[in-house]
């Protein structure tokens, strides 16, 4: 069988949460499955470490999509034609865009419908794309993937999807992430926070990720504690990133945090393992790959109670209100004063992460793409 993947957010130095899903499923199937080929098609000249396989034939087709125009482009002109010039079986899209101008089976995988949730986190442009092409790429595609059971619940009430149609598959932590020992912890700590504890934030920062509850948390938190504890936060600013710059730079007890930026994995996942607890209180998430990555490295989490958080966290962490700054900083003292209570958490950490893995995210990618054939 011939495999068209869309592959365009395999960017090197620049792999995120979708894009990271793209990769840790994508190199596990075609190295699973060397019967078929598989046709990568990219919006740019491609690595050559995002060739994973001698299965893989790399095409790169135009234009590059990074706005609704060329969106629709490369959705509705670009991969119609490629599909078509490869003679391709089945056709594969990690990134939520299908083709309305196709007839090649198709799995589409949808993250999340944020857009529907938060619309004023969206640019006018993108998110009028968004309304009018998400609904129909879920109409059309022969099947739905989602990372979590929440994300399909949302596609079945705002899309009327039939339920049948869409396979929860999941997402996974990268093997990088592990927990470390205390040596090798305490190291970490004196790098990046004069061997202070710390809590830890990752991820892109816009509005959606609720940066300034954060702050505003932490600094509830200082006043109250008195505590030599650190935040960590590791992340490229995104847009609408304004009102963020301007928090950081007039919020007390600044000194106390460390903004990083963007860090390869093989870093992340060495600051990861060394956090008292991950700080995650996004206003919505698909998923929420931080949280499992915390956990795969026994580090207890401070999560929202809205959307899918609930999900991935499990009992391995406290749930609080997004929109709530004394609930934040309430369980951020909590997890501090309380060693019993995180002593639980980081036993059930590894129980709770157990459950994912990016091994049975492309197992059942993989099943989902092949429903589509059936």
């Amino acid at each position: 069988m011939r495999i068209g993947v869309n592959t365009r957010l395999l960017l090197k130095g620049k792999l995120e949460g979708i894009g990271w899903f793209a990769h840790e499923t994508l190199k596990r199937i075609v190295q699973d499955h060397p019967e078929h080929e598989f046709f990568f098609f990219f919006d740019r000249p491609y690595d050559p470490e995002f060739v994973f396989a001698s299965n893989i034939t790399p095409v790169v087709i135009g234009p590059q999509a990074r706005h609704p125009i060329l969106f629709y482009i490369w959705c509705e002109w670009s991969i119609p034609h490629a599909l078509k010039k490869y003679k391709i079986d089945l056709y594969l899209s990690p990134d939520n865009y299908g083709s309305l101008r196709t007839k090649v089976p198709t799995c589409l995988v949808i993250h999340d419908l944020a857009f529907e949730h938060y619309p004023k986190f969206v640019k006018r442009s993108h998110l009028m794309h968004y309304k009018h092409y998400m609904p129909k790429f879920a109409a059309k595609a022969t099947r739905i993937a989602t990372v979590s059971t929440f994300t399909k619940e949302d596609l079945v009430e705002k899309y009327k999807v039939p339920a049948d149609k869409i396979d929860v598959v999941y997402n996974g932590a990268h093997d990088e992430y592990k927990p470390l020992p205390y040596e090798e912890r305490k190291a970490i700590k004196e790098q990046y926070t004069e061997g202070k504890e710390f809590f830890l934030f990752i991820g892109a920062l816009h509005p959606r990720k609720n940066i300034i509850n954060m702050l505003k948390a932490f600094v509830k938190f200082k006043r109250r504690q008195k505590s030599p504890m650190k935040l960590v936060i590791v992340g490229r600013l995104a847009w609408l990133s304004k009102e963020i710059q301007e928090a950081k730079d007039r919020m007390p007890y600044k000194e106390d945090v460390i903004w990083l930026g963007y860090k390869p994995v093989e870093e992340l996942a060495r600051i990861t393992a060394a956090a008292y607890a991950m700080l995650y209180p996004s206003l919505f998430e698909g998923f929420g790959i931080p949280i499992l990555e915390a956990l795969t490295c026994n580090v207890p989490v401070i999560a929202s109670n809205t959307s899918s958080m609930p999900e991935v966290t499990g009992d391995a962490g406290i749930l609080v209100d997004p929109s709530d700054v004394d609930d934040i900083a309430s369980a951020m003292e909590k997890m501090y004063k309380d060693e019993q209570l995180r002593d639980r958490m980081v036993r059930l950490a590894p129980v709770q992460s157990s459950k994912f893995s990016w091994d049975k995210s492309a197992e059942n990618l993989w099943a989902s793409m092949m429903r589509c054939v059936e």
